[in-house]
């Protein structure tokens, strides 16, 4: 597992520390918020298991989140509200909760390095990494807190508005989730801005 540390060791090794990784969840969804994480790991840390949120389990997440939050020198998890995504669109409303999660961490990073190919909203110097939920350990535990955390408010969610099955989809846009639309309608945390296509 230490390829993860690879692309962090050269940036420590050119004098920047500490860094950060900042990765988000739900921006694809036709409802719910968008969910950010940031991450603090000690330098060369190994936490078994480690990789993007997305090539792992439901359980083995919850697992792993709990070893980032007890492991990681600081962590902040933040969210963009459907109002904001509405508000603003989709990418400002990701930029928003990234730097509400970078803010919230204890430590100052000298340099955010943020999973995928854009950064020009984020207020910390950044750089991208593509594909950096598999190639960085801070960004790979930033996937796994966002995602853990945004299931989590979906299946609150879910309790408000049991007919929609947000439990089972999370508000991705599956083929139970738009027959449900079609027969109850939206609900408040329906992004509308992606549902325009149905009306």
């Amino acid at each position: 597992m230490t390829e993860l540390w690879t692309i962090e060791n050269e940036i420590y090794d050119s004098g920047l520390s500490p860094l950060c990784g900042v990765d988000e969840a739900g921006r694809g969804p036709l409802a719910g918020p968008v969910c950010a994480a940031a991450v603090i790991l000690p330098r060369g840390l190994v936490i078994d298991g480690l990789n993007d949120s997305k090539k792992l389990s439901e359980k083995r997440r919850e697992a792993l989140y709990d070893a980032i939050c007890r492991k990681a020198l600081a962590y902040g998890i933040a969210f963009a509200s459907v109002e904001e995504i509405e508000e603003r669109n989709i990418l400002e409303a990701t930029y928003l909760a990234m730097n509400r999660a970078i803010e919230k961490l204890s430590l100052r990073p000298a340099l955010a390095l943020i999973d995928g190919n854009r950064n020009k909203g984020i207020a910390l110097p950044s750089r991208c990494v593509i594909g950096g939920d598999g190639k960085c350990a801070d960004i790979a535990a930033a996937s796994i807190l966002a995602k853990v955390t945004r299931d989590r408010c979906m299946l609150t969610l879910a309790e408000q508005y049991p007919q929609y099955g947000f439990e089972r989809h999370k508000g991705y846009g599956t083929a139970a989730h738009y027959a449900a639309i079609r027969e109850h309608g939206l609900c408040p945390i329906h992004r509308m801005s992606f549902l325009r296509k149905m009306h």
